[in-house]
């Protein structure tokens, strides 16, 4: 993202009433489209059991097995030569560009800051409620700040849900496709408050020292309680420096939060690594002015890039985001954990979505992507077995792909289905309902 003209993320906490868990109505709007999930989600075994919170945890962990493997060493040319221009998707990278995550759990990182669509809903004003979703659109970008490592390619079926009782959600994903690879997701507040839905189609493309992820497919958050809707698309990511000289990540591109029934009457700037502010579009433009002019005062004092660089030169950090007068703070980054440069650069939210503890994988679909062995081994440190097992589980999907064609048979998803989306008409991956009625009897054996 450039400088401060654009908006992005926020902290977590989240108050409220009494939660059943359930739904009993869908949006009027979205009917016959999108569908709130009306399956009772906490039962499991007999009648009026409950699990413990949260996929069976109870307390969430606060650090990883094992240390982040380190990439000194690693000859990242010798792969990426070959791939200059080309779609890395099609393309099998070693397992050292990874980090212990499937892309569906990077996926589910939006929700870290899931107490902004909670606030938005509670909100009497429909510019209060638009600053709220503005600020949570951009949070999920702030969590890739220093995040060098590329998440694993969710295989053909591959799911991941959460279920955070605290935090007022549950989402479910799966991937519908493998070639083009497209990930689509659902979640649901469980005070009755919002839909969150969307497929992701991540272009990724080497350009000899970056990679560039050019993310695809519309976003899109219902707010039921008020009747609205917001749509929007996830910026581009770009890793530089991935050949020589020290990684580090840059965010560019438009990011149009979209309001299906409002004009423009905000403006919003900011750093989406650090904070997101909000302004009457009157102050905003004669603050722009004055900076201008100072800008055509002191350029002659910017130094001019020297050709040949060897690196991408990483941007200087700036002390804070210059505050204009009459502001109001949306939304502040929260602090990472003291030990995030040794778990690949997570923040507390990312660490706690891959843990496993007894008995959860009696409640997950055997589909759930806490259940590959690859990214297991990865982040138990065990390498060597993280290796085997992604190239075991890369060959088992080939061999699927092959019996399907011998048999002209299509893949089916199980979770979601192909549509349009309900506010853009556009092409879109809409779900289908059930699965937290939990009957994984028709689950395919992905691992």
């Amino acid at each position: 993202m450039n400088g401060e003209e654009e908006f992005f993320d926020a902290v977590t906490g989240f108050d409220s009433d009494n939660s059943s868990g359930e739904f009993s109505e869908a949006n009027p709007r979205a009917s016959g489209v999108v569908h709130v999930d009306t399956s009772k989600s906490n039962r499991l075994g007999k009648a009026g059991e409950r699990p413990p919170q949260e996929n069976g945890v109870r307390k969430h962990r606060t650090a990883l097995p094992a240390p982040m493997f380190t990439r000194s060493d690693f000859s990242v040319w010798s792969i990426l030569k070959k791939c200059i221009g080309l779609e890395l998707s099609k393309i099998t990278m070693p397992i050292a560009f990874n980090e212990p995550l499937s892309f569906l759990q990077r996926i589910t990182e939006y929700m870290e800051h899931v107490y902004l669509i909670h606030k938005a809903s509670c909100q009497a004003q429909p510019l209060e409620r638009m600053q709220s979703v503005a600020a949570f659109a951009v949070s999920a970008v702030a969590s890739q700040w220093e995040r060098t490592g590329k998440p694993f390619n969710p295989l053909l079926g591959e799911t991941y849900e959460l279920v955070r009782e605290d935090l007022g959600f549950r989402f479910i994903s799966e991937q519908v496709s493998h070639h083009p690879p497209i990930s689509a997701f659902y979640s649901e507040g469980l005070h009755r408050d919002f839909l969150f839905h969307g497929s992701i189609y991540p272009k990724l493309k080497f350009w000899g020292k970056s990679v560039e992820a050019e993310p695809r497919g519309t976003i899109t958050l219902e707010l039921l309680r008020h009747n609205e809707a917001y749509t929007w698309t996830n910026p581009t990511c770009c890793v530089h420096n991935v050949i020589i000289g020290k990684l580090w990540i840059e965010q560019y591109g438009t990011v149009e939060i979209v309001n299906h029934s409002r004009k423009k009457l905000f403006m919003i700037y900011g750093k989406w690594t650090e904070c997101l502010w909000g302004v009457d579009p009157g102050a905003y433009e004669s603050f722009r002015k004055q900076e201008r002019r100072g800008d055509s005062l002191r350029k002659d004092d910017v130094p001019e890039k020297a050709d040949g660089d060897v690196v991408d030169a990483v941007p200087e950090a700036q002390d804070t985001v210059q505050v204009i007068p009459g502001s109001k703070l949306l939304w502040r980054v929260n602090t990472r954990p003291p030990n995030s440069a040794q778990m690949y650069n997570f923040t507390s939210f990312t660490v706690s979505l891959n843990e496993l503890h007894t008995g959860m994988e009696k409640i997950l679909a055997p589909t759930d992507c806490r259940l590959r062995p690859d990214i297991r081994g990865m982040e138990n440190g065990n390498m060597d077995l993280a290796s085997q097992e992604k190239e075991r589980l890369e060959e088992k999907q080939r061999e699927a792909r092959r019996e399907r064609a011998r048999e002209e048979a299509e893949w089916q998803t199980r979770w979601f289905h192909r549509g349009s989306n309900p506010y853009t008409g556009t092409p879109d991956w809409l779900y289908t309902g059930g699965y937290f009625e939990r009957d994984f009897s028709g689950c395919p054996d992905i691992y």
